[in-house]
């Protein structure tokens, strides 16, 4: 087949959509499918590229620059009579195209693709669906988000926040009823969707976004990468990988682990993000815990290895492809029970779903892992068990398969 992916986010930029897309493209090139992605120039010219095998379609864009770019590294505050200032622009801003219609006309009526699958619906994701509906084109739309996800940040007010929240949601689910087939990561987000509706009037699935199982593996990691990272190789570990952003709350895993006391531990965060320089001036001092910064390729991998338990405090994920990477390490994992992680950390099977915000359930959750033994043993064991349900190669079977439906239909 020839598939168009549209995506605001893509590689080499580092969250779940981003990395999903990503690994999409790829995997269906690989199994001899003519792929495009279209997604924002990180130029901000328009221009393409082969890039692993997919044909790359950069739009033209400008920088929203409240926000980083998540491939540079977040720069510190700077400083006005001794106090810092806060961030109210970035060099290296996020990339986002604003008026795409002619160049996604010309690029996909290039291309001539069977099918379209849309990631987000920003500019770009609702151009191609507009051009495909025009062109009797089948759309495959993936909602990644929940409304959390974007009025989190804002840090709005209550009284304004859940009427944002209610109306974004309105708004995601019209725009997946414009679609041929909706999926989603899990059940759960489905069921946070669909919010008591009966139904979208269009077919709605579950597909994971999947894990690469031959490259997050357990293992032991070499003494090379703990020398590299500057990282103690006798201590227990508890381990973050993800953006370093406010919504997802790593603050609040420190205090955790802080507040634990286990003797002989340490905490290792790997990402960049906006609270990353906040959070190293706060506690970047203290011997136990280690900032690695933004990590990707073989040594990612490797550190993953290091962990004895993975924990999150984020409130906003759809499935967390992280989770899914430490489960497939096998790590025992701690999360909270907020958005769909609990489909990933089962609660005293591999790992503990604690509160919400709650800093003594995460202690306490921290301390019975790493306290015991046999306990990581058990958890371990889960996790490999609950990874194999999440393979990559089965996300792609999965969606070959929808695809082929959405063409014959």
């Amino acid at each position: 087949m020839k598939i168009a992916i549209a995506t605001a986010v893509y590689y080499p930029q580092i969250n779940g959509v981003a990395v999903f897309s990503h690994n999409l493209a790829v995997g269906l090139a690989g199994r001899g499918h003519e792929v495009m992605v279209i997604c924002p120039s990180q130029t901000g010219k328009s221009y393409e590229k082969i890039v692993d095998g997919v044909r790359t379609v950069y739009l033209k864009s400008v920088d929203m620059k409240v926000y980083p770019d998540q491939i540079h590294s977040v720069p510190e505050k700077r400083r006005f009579l001794g106090l810092k200032l806060p961030h109210l622009w970035y060099k290296n801003g996020f990339k986002v195209s604003v008026f795409p219609n002619q160049e996604i006309k010309a690029a996909l009526s290039s291309f001539e693709p069977d099918v379209v699958h849309v990631q987000v619906s920003d500019p770009i994701g609702l151009s191609v669906v507009s051009y495909a509906k025009k062109n009797n084109i089948p759309v495959v739309t993936t909602e990644h988000n929940q409304p959390e996800v974007l009025t989190d940040p804002l840090h709005m007010p209550r009284i304004m926040k859940r009427p944002t929240n209610y109306l974004l949601s309105a708004y995601f689910r019209n725009r997946q009823s414009k679609s041929d087939f909706v999926t989603m990561p899990t059940e759960q987000a489905i069921r946070g969707l669909l919010k008591g509706n009966k139904d979208l009037g269009v077919p709605i699935a579950a597909v994971s976004n999947g894990v690469d199982l031959s490259r997050f593996k357990p293992g032991k990691t070499s003494d090379v990468i703990y020398k590299k990272y500057s990282i103690p190789t006798d201590k227990l570990t508890v381990l973050y990988v993800g953006r370093v952003d406010p919504e997802k709350k790593v603050g609040t895993v420190i205090e955790a682990f802080l507040k634990a006391e286990v003797d002989n531990s340490q905490m290792v965060i790997v990402g960049d993000g906006v609270d990353k320089a906040k959070l190293e001036n706060k506690f970047g001092k203290l011997d136990d815990i280690h900032f690695l910064g933004r990590v990707a390729g073989d040594d990612l991998y490797e550190l993953y290895k290091i962990g004895d338990v993975f924990a999150t405090a984020s409130e906003i994920e759809t499935q967390g492809i992280v989770l899914i990477e430490a489960a497939a390490c096998g790590l025992p994992v701690i999360a909270v029970d907020k958005g769909a992680v609990s489909e990933v950390c089962l609660d005293e099977e591999n790992g503990y779903l604690c509160e919400p915000g709650s800093v003594p359930e995460i202690a306490a959750a921290i301390k019975k892992i790493l306290s015991d033994e046999k306990l990581r043993e058990r958890f371990a064991k889960k996790s490999l068990e609950i990874a194999k349900g999440h393979d990559f190669e089965t996300t792609l079977d999965k969606f070959i398969n929808i695809y082929n439906k959405v063409v014959e239909r």
